[in-house]
C-alpha cells in the first residue's frame, strides 16, 4: 500500500534542496565534454605519431613521445571514470531525495554522504585533469 502522497511543500522543499546538486550534474557533463575532446586529441596525436615511417628520419624521433601520451590518456581516462561516477552519485542523491520524499522518510544525513562522495569524486578528477595538464606540453608538441 503506498503511503499518503506527499504535501506540495514538502515537494517544493525538496526541489529546493537538490537544486544544487542538479547544477552539478550539468557541470560535471560539460567537464566529462572537456576531458573527452582532451583525450580525442590525444588519441589523434598518438595515431599520427604511429603513422610515422621509421625510416623517416626527420620524424621518427616524435614517436619518442608515445609513452608521453600513453600517461596523459591514462591520466584522462581516470578523470572521466571519477567525473562519470560523480555524475551517477549525483543522480542517486536527488533520487534518494525524491523517494524519501515520498515515503516521508527524513534523508538529510543519506543525502549529506552522497554529496560528499560527488564532491570527493569531482576532486580526484579534478587532480587527474592537473596531473594530465602538467605533463601536457612539451617541446614535441610544436613539431609536425
Amino acid at each position: 500500500m503506498l503511503p499518503d502522497t506527499p504535501s506540495v511543500t514538502q515537494l517544493s522543499q525538496v526541489i529546493t534542496q537538490v537544486t544544487a546538486p542538479s547544477f552539478l550534474v550539468g557541470a560535471v557533463a560539460a567537464f566529462i565534454s572537456v576531458l573527452i575532446a582532451r583525450m580525442n586529441r590525444i588519441i589523434h596525436r598518438s595515431q599520427a605519431l604511429n603513422a610515422i615511417d621509421d625510416d623517416d628520419t626527420s620524424k621518427a624521433r616524435l614517436k619518442m613521445d608515445i609513452p608521453r601520451l600513453k600517461r596523459r590518456a591514462m591520466l584522462l581516462n581516470k578523470a572521466i571514470l571519477f567525473s562519470t561516477l560523480s555524475a551517477i552519485v549525483t543522480s542517486l542523491l536527488v533520487i534518494v531525495a525524491f523517494v524519501c520524499a515520498f515515503y516521508n522518510l527524513q534523508h538529510e544525513y543519506g543525502v549529506t554522504v552522497l554529496f560528499i562522495v560527488a564532491l570527493a569524486l569531482f576532486t580526484l578528477s579534478l587532480v587527474n585533469l592537473a596531473r594530465e595538464a602538467r605533463i601536457g606540453l612539451h617541446e614535441f608538441d610544436h613539431f609536425r
